[in-house]
């Protein structure tokens, strides 16, 4: 495939365009303040448009997050959306530089047999992560099924999607040991985990915070690797020069499939030179794969190359993606 056609498949994807959808949200999000008040002077700010809003709270930050899940995986794989549903949250929190406390549902079913299973994937998930169901609100006589979950977490260090700094390298960590769902785009290296394993893996993120080795990242979501660096690159006003032969798929999945996977533990950090190596140990330490994938510009352009081609896959300056780049 030539990376223009490459190019235009990514861009047409489902996952980058519902991305825009988020314009509406930002649009009335920024009715209220931008910004919260810092109240530790070494952790970064926390600007509408993270992972999860960060409140300040005593010496730290109270972390606040809400998923929706995909109608499309609630109808096809209720156990496994249920799962999915706690994942994702609990990515969120460490992906900020938390660690979860707790989270609340809310679910509408059709009948006992979708719900028990929805029940079932988040009970499984909520003790594999140690993060418990502690309430929510629950509509068994629906006419459709659906499933959102919120959690709230706590860190003391903010990982920030507003931190990218050109000269940054960008990293992408990723657990490679899992398999390809054989419907939906996700990389499920999850539910066969042990918990423990699980958890230490997450557990990184608030340590790279804690320590000063990084306070950029997100984890990478429904719109892939691609999508969700065009994210950061958004809320931080950068450009990115991704080199896609630094993305080595699996070997079941092409490029294309990969970069548009949601994998159960994948994050995109941008990290100071000098503290590369230092974190790509980190990972590494874990059997989690850390690679330089791209160098953060000041250009608000995000650009692929692949060989000898090069094309521009989006540009800030002319086309928002969520509408949250800071005012």
């Amino acid at each position: 495939m030539k990376l223009i056609e490459l190019v235009t498949t990514l861009r047409q994807s489902i996952g980058v365009l519902q991305k825009q959808d988020i314009q509406l949200a930002a649009k009335y999000l920024k009715q209220f303040s931008p910004s919260l008040p810092i109240p530790n002077p070494q952790s970064p700010n926390s600007l509408i448009g993270d992972d999860c809003a960060a409140i300040p709270d005593q010496d730290g930050y109270l972390l606040l997050a809400a998923e929706g899940m995909w109608d499309v995986l609630v109808e096809s794989e209720p156990w496994f959306a249920g799962w999915c549903a706690v994942m994702v949250n609990v990515s969120d929190i460490y992906a900020m530089g938390g660690r979860p406390i707790a989270v609340v549902d809310t679910l509408w079913g059709t009948s006992a047999t979708v719900i028990e299973a929805v029940w079932s994937g988040m009970t499984a998930a909520s003790k594999a992560y140690s993060v418990p169901i502690v309430g929510g609100h629950s509509n068994y006589h629906s006419p459709y099924n659906a499933l959102s979950v919120a959690i709230l977490g706590r860190a003391t260090h903010l990982l920030s999607s507003f931190n990218a700094k050109p000269g940054d390298t960008l990293l992408l960590a990723i657990d490679l040991r899992g398999k390809a769902h054989p419907k939906h785009p996700f990389w499920n290296a999850a539910t066969s985990g042990a918990s423990s394993r699980l958890r230490e893996n997450l557990e990184l993120l608030p340590k790279l915070a804690e320590t000063g080795l990084c306070d950029a990242a997100k984890d990478v979501s429904m719109g892939g690797m691609i999508g969700t660096l065009l994210m950061l690159l958004e809320t931080s006003r950068c450009g990115a020069v991704v080199d896609l032969e630094a993305i080595a798929p699996p070997p079941d999945l092409t490029l294309e499939k990969w970069l548009l996977c949601f994998p159960s533990y994948g994050f995109l950090l941008s990290v100071r030179p000098e503290h590369v190596a230092a974190v790509q140990t980190c990972f590494r330490e874990k059997e989690l794969s850390c690679e330089a994938i791209a160098q953060i510009t000041d250009s608000q352009q995000l650009i692929l190359t692949y060989k000898s081609e090069t094309e521009i896959f989006w540009d800030l300056t002319q086309e928002n993606l969520t509408g949250f780049a800071p005012i």
